[in-house]
């Protein structure tokens, strides 16, 4: 069903190169990213009150290509054995036609993702040593947006590096959470056949011709997709919120431009261009935000009124994790949870 090779030859040409840079410059970068992921570890672990352990996971500093080629080889690992499945049940002709499509698009895809992702904790990928997840920093995205904010770079590369830390924490403190998430790709995976994946690829065509206007969250519409969907989302809202809160927690005490940092980063992320708008919601993007601002506010209320340890229930378990309703409404999962 997809071409991987091909998808990842089609990221490579099409990725845009980052800011210009000294070979001196690039150095220095990566060294001060490396430095701020360290310095990162101690004040997330007091201030989310989560243990996990600091020298099992990889820090890769990576340019738009190596970044594209990561997820490649994560997302074929996740999604490899469900796609063979599909691909048993398909025509020859069409699974060679339909590869070589889908990893063209999805190549295309990483493409125009890799110039705007700063950071990122890849859970699902397992080193030669069995050590679950690994942390990527994209310095050309980091050093592009610090020089668009006007920011002091050594501020923002740690402020950055406070969110993905975050990200860290939650899976390595716990455990369960890889394979809760991975089952539920796998249960959704398991709910999608070869014409499901051929009406995602025509409506995501008719999309980019300006016929309809759709956001990937809504390509799979049959009611236990659209459960699972709403399982994901809500761990996703509560993942991404948590790191947000988090990275604004700590900032003061570390971050001395933190209030300029986010002032700026949020303006920004609010003055997006018409394309810009259009790009984020063909792939899903204005729903990741949603999810920032969604989860953040369940976090705060929460932490509100049971305190830090009486939120860190949520990590006890799949059931003690808040659904999406319960995002839209902590009052609902704080009374199921700490009645």
């Amino acid at each position: 069903m997809i071409d991987w090779r091909l998808a990842r030859s089609t990221g490579a040409r099409l990725s845009r190169p980052g800011p210009d840079v000294s070979p001196g410059q690039a150095a220095e970068v990566v060294e001060q990213l490396r430095v701020a992921a360290a310095r990162s570890q101690g004040p997330v672990r007091e201030y989310t009150g989560l243990a996990a352990p600091t020298d099992a996971t990889p820090i890769l500093v990576v340019d738009r290509p190596r970044w594209i080629e990561a997820n490649l080889g994560s997302f074929s690992g996740l999604l490899g054995p469900a796609l063979d499945k599909l691909d048993e049940r398909s025509n020859p002709m069409l699974r060679r036609v339909g590869g070589a499509v889908s990893g063209a698009e999805l190549g295309a895809v990483l493409a125009l993702v890799s110039s705007r992702v700063l950071g990122q904790y890849d859970p699902f990928w397992t080193g030669p040593r069995g050590e679950p997840g690994r942390l990527l920093l994209v310095a050309p995205n980091i050093v592009q947006i610090e020089r668009k904010l006007e920011v002091d770079p050594a501020d923002f590369r740690l402020w950055v590096c406070l969110h993905e830390e975050t990200h860290r924490v939650q899976f390595t403190a716990n455990p369960w959470l890889r394979d809760h998430l991975r089952g539920i790709v796998q249960e959704f995976l398991d709910q999608t056949d070869s014409e499901s994946m051929a009406h995602v690829v025509e409506q995501i065509g008719r999309a980019l011709r300006g016929e309809i206007e759709l956001s990937l969250t809504e390509l799979f519409q049959t009611e236990e997709q659209r459960r699972l969907v709403g399982r994901a989302t809500g761990v996703m809202s509560l993942l991404e919120g948590h790191a947000d809160v988090v990275m604004d927690g700590v900032g003061p005490e570390v971050v001395p431009t933190v209030a300029t940092i986010r002032r700026r980063f949020t303006q920004r992320r609010e003055k997006a261009s018409p394309v810009d708008r259009l790009v984020r919601k063909l792939l899903g993007m204005e729903g990741k935000l949603r999810q920032y601002k969604e989860g953040a506010e369940f976090v705060r209320a929460v932490v509100d009124r049971a305190g830090m340890d009486g939120f860190n229930a949520v990590w006890t378990s799949p059931e003690t994790l808040p659904s999406h309703e319960e995002i839209l409404d902590p009052e609902l999962w704080l009374s199921r949870i700490h009645a």
